[in-house]
């Protein structure tokens, strides 16, 4: 008699279950830039490199990364977070700067240079004097601007 009941019960849950997991694949971060849950669930400091990235795309190609990531066909710090965008404009991700803080202070250190009103040709300077000893960098072309 009550079996048919919990057995509706059982098999709405689930169904709602699958439809949450499936929604929060991409959720929001707390200022507005849609990420994938395993890069909302990091450390602050990556889901900043993360947003940072995605929001300025243009920017973060500019520099070269130096954590030894070229031999995986990364061009430049950018393709630590993104291996670029779809049909639609949404983000490919990469999910190489999860693990790698030297991806992550690249990002941050160019972040934190741009906000303090440092031109392109003058942070690369920077990050190629702070980071070029950790590794060969990828091969960006110096930014003219």
């Amino acid at each position: 008699m009550f079996r048919r009941p919990v057995f509706w019960a059982v098999t709405v849950l689930v169904l709602a279950g699958g439809i949450l997991a499936l929604v929060s694949a991409t959720q929001t971060s707390e200022s507005g830039v849609a990420l994938p849950d395993r890069v909302r669930h990091a450390s602050h400091r990556v889901v900043q490199a993360y947003e940072y990235a995605v929001t300025h795309p243009g920017e973060v190609a500019k520099y070269p990364c130096y954590c030894g990531c070229g031999p995986m066909g990364h061009t430049s710090n950018l393709s630590c977070y993104l291996s670029g965008f779809n049909g639609n404009g949404d983000p490919v991700w990469d999910y190489h700067a999860l693990g790698c803080g030297i991806c992550v202070d690249i990002t941050l250190d160019v972040k934190r240079l741009r906000d303090e009103g440092w031109s392109s040709p003058d942070i690369r300077q920077y990050i190629d004097a702070r980071y070029g000893r950790f590794g060969p960098g990828t091969n960006t072309p110096l930014p003219l601007s």
